[in-house]
């Protein structure tokens, strides 16, 4: 009996490593099963949120952010949780990145607006975009980001905004600029002619 205690203590660390790998693959194999996202009107109206509170793309629908993945798991209450001092962007300095992951998908990726309003060329000043950075703007529907930036980053992102609201700065391009296709022809069995479906 003593020996099987003995063997039982030595295996027990094993056991314990085993029952975790058991539990990640169950956790990660159900965690990827695609599910679609709908956006519904009445969850916004419910929880007083804009859509892009919860969800990436601001008019509703798709992948949901942090606090709208939050919000589902705890059984979709009427208020959506808050995150304090979770950073929207850990370790991104730049004040185009920045604006790429926080304001694009709302105020459009040059700026030029969108589901919300127009940045470029407005004339903002570095105060007023702080502040509704900081606060939000609540009855345009943009979610406030206080504590969402390190002091760094909200100096990036407001420098950025403000030179791209009083052009001082070019706004991003609006795609990455590709060079062309160029298609050859590599057909062995038919060199006067290439594809053709």
């Amino acid at each position: 009996m003593k020996k099987m205690i003995r063997r039982f203590v030595q295996i027990l660390p094993f056991l314990g490593m085993a029952f975790m790998a058991a539990a990640v693959f169950f956790i990660t194999s159900s965690a990827t099963e695609v599910q679609p996202v709908n956006a519904l009107p009445e969850y916004a109206v419910r929880t007083g949120e804009s859509c892009s509170t919860c969800h990436v793309n601001p008019g509703g629908g798709g992948p949901r952010t942090l606090r709208g993945m939050l919000w589902s798991a705890r059984g979709r209450s009427d208020a959506v949780p808050e995150l304090p001092g979770v950073l929207l962007a850990p370790g991104i300095s730049d004040g185009v990145e920045l604006w790429d992951i926080a304001c694009a998908s709302c105020h459009g990726p040059q700026g030029e607006g969108g589901v919300g309003a127009p940045v470029a060329g407005s004339g903002l000043t570095a105060n007023k975009i702080r502040s509704a950075i900081k606060r939000g703007r609540e009855r345009s529907g943009m979610p406030p980001f206080d504590g969402q930036f390190t002091d760094g980053q909200l100096d990036a992102l407001v420098d950025f905004t403000y030179g791209i609201a009083n052009d001082v700065i070019e706004p991003p391009p609006p795609a990455y600029p590709l060079p062309p296709a160029e298609l050859a022809c590599q057909s062995p069995t038919a060199p006067a002619s290439c594809g053709g479906n």
